[in-house]
């Protein structure tokens, strides 16, 4: 039984955000939805769905980018994540729609608009904490540093509400996690046609695999802030990716039965490989001091990975949020320069 702390926080209380202003220019596009994934299993309850994956996309009146972006959230967000910041400005989705791209937000399967039964998907990770949310986006440790974070550092600023609110809990079998999200990545891929993967943080896993099942379908991949470093263990002595960057394998040259097998540079990656891929990291961020190892990793397989971080190309004092933070904008212009840069490359 969970503890209740506080009360719904009353209009006269001090803590409850104001609602946001809309902001930004007016955007004409068209947009709907639909999810992927026609998986049916058998449960007491009849004939039920397994890990569905919504899908949310939205094109420009005039579209003037050769690719559409998928943009797949971390952790246990949710597609919003990119659709807007939790002070209430524009996000990274509606940015894209304005320079002419079409864009795909995804909900990972168990996330968000994607629904989670324990009995059809496994058994449930813990619920995610503020605490956490603290030590991930906005971490003491970096607060000289982290500049652009939009809110305060306490944790009763409403900014981590926000942040919380889409939040849930993750599958405890990362594995099949990745898997399944790798699985309706590539269905979704199959149904749009070639497409560039964003992914974020925790999102970065099922994007791999995705990538390495279906390169011929990829244009590149942009992995913003990955989850690592290489073969990351768990305080309790488990390993969370014990397949290099993800916990379940992707097609290993040589093949490989077991984890134990591999070692950086030992296998090769031949269907990654075939991808563009940009690793981002913020300066801010306790994941930039690996993101080097995790391009290193990729290019010891034998794909093509750069590193870049953003503060190295004028963009500083971003912690792992990127796409919420005060300079999302200038942030996201890094991104889609190296993109055009390898869009046009491969003319």
């Amino acid at each position: 039984m969970s503890e209740l702390v506080s009360e719904s926080m009353s209009a006269g209380s001090g803590r409850v955000a104001p609602a946001p202003a809309p902001d930004g220019e007016l955007v004409t596009s068209r947009r709907g939805f639909f999810w992927v994934g026609t998986e049916r299993v058998r449960h007491p309850a009849g004939l039920v769905p397994r890990g569905p994956m919504f899908v949310a996309w939205e094109a420009p009146e005039q579209v003037t980018r050769p690719y559409p972006l998928v943009l797949v959230h971390g952790g246990g967000g949710q597609g919003t994540d990119w659709m807007g910041t939790p002070d209430g400005r524009s996000g990274w989705s509606t940015m894209l729609v304005r320079s002419g791209h079409v864009v795909y937000v995804v909900d990972r399967p168990g996330h968000g608009r994607s629904p989670y039964h324990p009995d059809v998907l496994g058994a449930m990770g813990p619920p995610f904490s503020y605490e956490r949310a603290k030590e991930i986006f906005a971490p003491d440790s970096h607060a000289s540093l982290h500049t652009q974070w939009p809110g305060s550092r306490d944790l009763d600023d409403p900014l981590f509400d926000q942040v919380l609110a889409p939040t849930g809990p993750m599958p405890a079998d990362m594995a099949a996690a990745h898997r399944l999200d790798a699985d309706r990545l590539v269905q979704l891929l199959e149904r749009v046609g070639p497409a560039v993967l964003v992914t974020h943080s925790a999102g970065a896993p099922g994007g791999w695999l995705a990538a390495d099942a279906r390169p011929d379908l990829v244009v590149a991949l942009l992995a913003l802030e990955p989850i690592g470093p290489p073969f990351l263990r768990l305080p309790d002595g488990g390993s969370l990716l014990p397949w290099g960057l993800t916990a379940a394998p992707p097609a290993f040259d040589p093949p490989a039965a077991d984890p134990s097998e591999l070692a950086v540079g030992s296998h090769r990656l031949p269907g990654l490989a075939r991808v563009p891929i940009g690793v981002f990291s913020a300066g801010a961020s306790p994941f930039d001091a690996f993101a080097g190892d995790v391009a290193e990793f990729l290019r010891a397989a034998g794909c093509r990975a750069e590193w870049v971080r953003l503060a190295d190309h004028g963009v500083p004092g971003n912690g792992h949020a990127v796409m919420f933070e005060r300079n999302s904008a200038e942030a996201l212009a890094v991104l889609v320069r190296w993109l055009d840069e390898v869009i046009t490359q491969q003319r």
